[in-house]
């Protein structure tokens, strides 16, 4: 009889563990959201395919979507699938790209924060092969604060230096022990951030990206210049087109 109840509790308590999960599982599916849908042919075969972008709430309520994925369904009758990284209200266009007259698709991601940041992905979807072509990576430049409330950046890219006075800003330098006296305290480099801004533009007459990294000081809302690069697509790379340094104005005393 022990035996008999033993074996009926044991039934009954997997079976509600089972009901449990089963809520939880359903709880989790209801997060996945489709946050676009469109119509567009991404193959090259003139025939439309659906191309989703869809993702998962971190929790209940938050606009953080912590898994993002991009899904086709393409005209061949199949679906093809990307994860991408997590982020706040992604957004995709259909532009060609790389040139080879199929659209390609180009998503960007913000990730929120002070430094207004996000990430970007550019796939293709050519004879139903998804390929990632990436987007050509940030600038790589040098930075560095000198004597007397001067700072200068270099862009390794094209070898260009500039110099940037700063003697608007000397003295909450001085308070935050940048400076004293107008020496630098210790060797201080700038902040040079990637891509705030990655955007398709026209370049040479052709659809490129512009790109916008900041570059600050002290911290990261002491903005001291942006920094635009302008790319195309060229023989199977992106290709460094022009760049264009500009200053911030300077602060009223």
């Amino acid at each position: 009889m022990k035996k008999e109840l033993l074996f009926a509790f044991a039934a009954f308590f997997f079976m509600s563990l089972s009901a449990i999960t089963g809520v939880y599982a359903g709880e989790e599916e209801q997060k996945a959201v489709t946050v676009s849908k469109d119509k567009v042919d991404v193959t090259g075969d003139n025939k439309a395919d659906t191309v989703y972008i869809k993702g998962d709430y971190y929790e209940e309520g938050a606009s953080f979507l912590k898994e993002i994925s991009l899904e086709i369904k393409a005209s061949d009758g199949n679906t093809y699938k990307a994860e991408l990284a997590g982020g706040y209200e992604p957004q995709i266009q259909f532009e060609d790209l790389n040139h080879d007259s199929i659209k390609d698709m180009f998503i960007s991601i913000p990730t929120g924060g002070s430094g207004g940041l996000s990430n970007f992905y550019l796939y293709t979807l050519k004879d139903f092969t998804l390929t990632e072509l990436a987007v050509p990576d940030p600038l790589v430049i040098n930075s560095q604060f000198e004597n007397g409330y001067k700072a200068n950046i270099s862009i390794q890219d094209t070898k260009q230096s500039y110099t940037f006075d700063l003697r608007d800003r000397s003295e909450e330098y001085e308070r935050l022990g940048l400076y004293l006296n107008g020496k630098l305290s210790e060797p201080t480099e700038l902040m040079v951030n990637p891509y705030s801004t990655l955007k398709i533009i026209p370049v040479e007459g052709q659809n490129g990206l512009l790109g916008v990294q900041r570059i600050s000081g002290a911290y990261n809302a002491d903005t001291i210049a942006f920094v635009e690069s302008f790319w195309l697509y060229e023989e199977g790379k992106w290709k460094l087109k022009d760049t264009k340094v500009m200053k911030m104005n300077s602060r009223k005393r």
